[in-house]
């Protein structure tokens, strides 16, 4: 039988290839696509992101990951909308008006579609309006709001301002993230949770999907 155990070790060394092999190998031999999924690629994406927060992971590694994780998603897919199963939640993230960094945004992104979620990533310089559409449109069950520059930390403020004016305020948890940010301004501007890092939004996001 398929060693699960062969696909997490293969995608958090990071080796694309492997993991495509496996996951197809795994698939072959009748695993049903939920457990390649959950005891395969999030198993080896959650200790990648224990790592991370250890400090025992940095950046390349977890993109590298990342990359290796996407690489068997890429086989499961199909199969996983053959067998009805569906992801998690949906989360959508994007980096705000004025803001064009995104290797943080990027992390987190992988991070959490590691965890089983379909994300949406708007990209940068997300206009408020650009997160409001994308909320009616997919019904997250949570947005990510990334920011490296303080002085683009206040457009975080005016889009939770305009869900509020959109009358939608209610209706999508907010979660706020990036270098200058802390969680006091995170509680300031009205967002439902501050992370400091793409494991801790996993948690958030988990917390909010209870």
């Amino acid at each position: 039988m398929a060693d699960l155990q062969q696909l997490a070790d293969a995608v958090i060394s990071g080796q694309a290839p492997k993991v495509e092999e496996l996951t197809t190998e795994a698939l072959d031999q009748g695993v049903s696509p939920t457990d390649v999924l959950n005891k395969g690629l999030i198993a080896g994406m959650q200790v990648v992101g224990v790592k991370f927060k250890n400090n025992e992971f940095y950046v390349p590694e977890v993109l590298i990951a990342a990359r290796a994780m996407k690489a068997g998603m890429k086989i499961l897919r199909p199969k996983l909308a053959e067998s009805g199963i569906e992801p998690a939640g949906r989360f959508v993230i994007g980096t705000v008006t004025g803001d064009l960094h995104d290797i943080g945004k990027n992390l987190v992104s992988m991070m959490i579609e590691g965890a089983g979620y379909e994300v949406i990533d708007l990209g940068v310089d997300v206009a408020p309006n650009t997160f409001i559409e994308a909320v009616k449109d997919h019904q997250p069950v949570a947005i990510g709001m990334s920011a490296l520059l303080t002085t683009t930390m206040v457009n975080m403020k005016k889009t939770i301002e305009a869900f509020e004016n959109d009358g939608m305020r209610d209706q999508v948890k907010i979660l706020v993230g990036g270098a200058p940010l802390t969680d006091d301004y995170a509680r300031e501007i009205g967002a439902d949770g501050y992370a400091p890092d793409a494991a801790s939004a996993v948690e958030l996001l988990e917390q909010f999907n209870s």
